[in-house]
C-alpha cells in the first residue's frame, strides 16, 4: 500500500510501493557485480599475458633478473631489471615528495580561502593542467627545465654535497633524476589536488562551524575538522598520482639518460625507468628483447599493484583509528 508522506513545500505526495521500488534493485546489483567481475578478469588477463611472453625471455636470460645491472637482451642476452626498478621508485618517490604538499595547499586555498569568483576558474585551471599531454611536458622539461637546473644542482652539489642526495663528481646537472622528479610532479600535482580539494569540500560544515563557534582560527578549524576527515582522500590522492608517475613514458624518456646505474646521487645524469626503457627500446627489440620489456613490464604492473594494495590498508586503518575516537 502506498504511504502518504509530506513534501518540502507541505503539500502531501505518496510514495512508491516497496514492490516497485525494489524492480531496479536486482538489475542494478547484477549489472555493478558483473562489472566489478569484468574488471577483474582484465586485470587476471593482463597479468596472464604478461607472465606468458616473459616467460621465454626469462629462460634465455644469462644473468639475474633481479640483480643484473646490465641490459642486453638483443646481444649477449643478459638484462636485469634491478636499475631500472630503482629509478622507477626514486623518480616517483621525488614526484610524490615535492608534488602532495603543493596540491594538498592549493586545494585547500581553492576550499576554503579562495574567493568563490576565484575558486571557480581556479578548480578550472588545476583540472586542466591534467589534460595536457605529457609529451609536451617533457618537452617542456628538456628545453627549459633542464637548462635551468644546472646552476641550482651545482651550488647543491657545492654546499650540500655531503648528503647522499646531493653528493657526485664529475658532470652535475643535466637530464637528471632530479629534473625527472620534477617533471612527473607537475603531472601528478593536478590529479593529487582535484581529489584532495573535492574532498575538502565534503567536510561536515557542522563540524567546521562548531570550530569557529568555540573561536578557533581558520587555520586551526582546518587543522581540526578539515584534514582529519579529508586524510584518507588525500592518501588515497597521493597513491594514484604515485601510479601515474610510475607509469609515465614519453616525458621521462625524453629527460632520463637511459643509464643502468643505481645510485642516490639524483643531481648527476644517471636515470632510467621501466617505462622509458619500454618505450626507448621496444621498436628495436628482438623476440627475446621484447620479451625482456615485457617481464619488465610485469615488474611495473606488481610494483604498482603493491603501491595499491598499500595505500588501501591505509586507508582501511585510519578508518579504524577514527572509529575508536568518535
Amino acid at each position: 500500500m502506498a504511504t502518504p508522506v509530506r513534501t518540502r513545500r507541505g503539500g502531501p505526495a505518496t510514495s512508491r510501493p516497496a514492490s516497485r521500488r525494489s524492480h531496479g534493485e536486482g538489475p542494478f546489483r547484477y549489472a555493478a557485480t558483473g562489472a566489478g567481475i569484468v574488471l577483474l578478469g582484465i586485470m587476471a588477463a593482463i597479468a596472464a599475458f604478461l607472465v606468458a611472453e616473459a616467460i621465454p625471455a626469462l629462460q634465455a636470460n644469462e644473468g639475474n633478473f633481479f640483480t643484473e645491472l646490465t641490459w642486453d637482451p638483443n646481444g649477449s642476452q643478459v638484462f636485469g631489471i634491478a636499475a631500472l626498478a630503482f629509478g622507477t621508485v626514486i623518480s616517483s618517490a621525488i614526484a610524490l615528495v615535492i608534488a602532495t604538499p603543493i596540491a594538498v595547499g592549493v586545494a585547500l586555498f581553492i576550499s576554503h580561502y579562495a574567493p568563490r569568483r576565484l575558486a571557480g576558474p581556479l578548480g578550472y585551471l588545476v583540472d586542466l593542467l591534467a589534460a595536457v599531454p605529457s609529451v609536451i611536458y617533457g618537452l617542456w622539461g628538456v628545453v627549459f627545465l633542464v637548462p635551468l637546473l644546472k646552476t641550482p644542482s651545482q651550488w647543491l652539489n657545492e654546499n650540500l654535497g655531503w648528503f647522499p642526495l646531493f653528493a657526485g663528481e664529475g658532470a652535475v646537472g643535466g637530464k637528471t633524476m632530479l629534473a625527472g622528479g620534477i617533471v612527473l610532479a607537475i603531472m601528478i600535482l593536478p590529479i593529487i589536488a582535484a581529489i584532495s580539494r573535492e574532498v575538502f569540500l565534503q567536510a561536515p560544515k557542522m563540524n567546521e562551524e562548531a570550530a569557529l563557534a568555540l573561536g578557533a582560527t581558520r587555520w586551526e578549524m582546518i587543522r581540526m575538522a578539515v584534514l582529519p576527515f579529508g586524510r584518507p582522500g588525500v592518501i588515497s590522492a597521493a597513491m594514484l598520482g604515485l601510479g601515474r608517475a610510475m607509469g609515465e613514458t614519453i616525458a621521462v624518456a625524453l629527460i632520463f639518460p637511459a643509464t643502468f646505474d643505481i645510485t642516490l646521487e639524483i643531481l648527476t645524469p644517471h636515470a632510467n625507468s621501466i617505462a622509458a626503457n619500454i618505450a626507448n627500446g621496444y621498436g628495436e627489440a628482438t623476440p627475446i628483447g621484447r620479451g625482456a620489456l615485457i617481464a619488465s613490464g610485469l615488474v611495473l604492473f606488481v610494483i604498482t599493484l603493491l603501491v595499491n594494495m598499500g595505500a588501501r590498508m591505509v586507508i582501511a586503518r585510519r578508518k579504524e583509528y577514527g572509529r575508536a575516537g568518535s
